[in-house]
């Protein structure tokens, strides 16, 4: 059987442990996302049109929405080396041009056994507005 230090060598993450970060998003991050993604709905760049939606105006893609989870859990919670297995995210309000992101995980819980550790994720945007909410499933590389 394996030992704690083994599978989690920095040492096991605690429930309950949270963290966060914080970035601007620009009309620069939609149009990098659509050179990666190729996603140009005229949702993210045409006004006219995305004034006439239930949004009112231009909407950052969900995938810019989400790489702040991304960074928080490679970066900070559960750090280096991890990646998601899973995701069950809800999208509850837009993210526009201008607009400061902040990605919050929690940890609720943590395999002694294996590098697997389960997260409730949320994105707020400067407001206090959740803009999406929801839950990972993370594993953690040993180093």
């Amino acid at each position: 059987m394996k030992k704690s230090s083994d599978v989690w060598p920095r040492g096991v993450p605690r429930l309950g442990q949270k963290a966060s970060r914080s970035r601007g998003v620009s009309a620069r991050d939609i149009e990098l996302f659509t050179e990666i993604s190729g996603d140009r709905n005229p949702i993210h760049y045409d006004e006219d049109f995305a004034r006439r939606t239930r949004f009112g105006g231009i909407v950052v893609q969900g995938g810019v929405t989400t790489a702040i989870l991304n960074a928080v859990v490679a970066e900070d919670l559960p750090g280096p080396g991890t990646v998601f297995l899973s995701t069950n995210w809800k999208f509850l309000a837009p993210v526009r041009p201008g607009n400061t992101i902040t990605g919050e995980v929690e940890l609720t819980k943590v395999r002694e056994d294996k590098p697997i550790t389960e997260l409730v994720t949320r994105v707020l945007i400067e407001d206090g507005t959740v803009v999406l909410e929801g839950t990972a499933v993370c594993y953690t590389m040993p180093a």
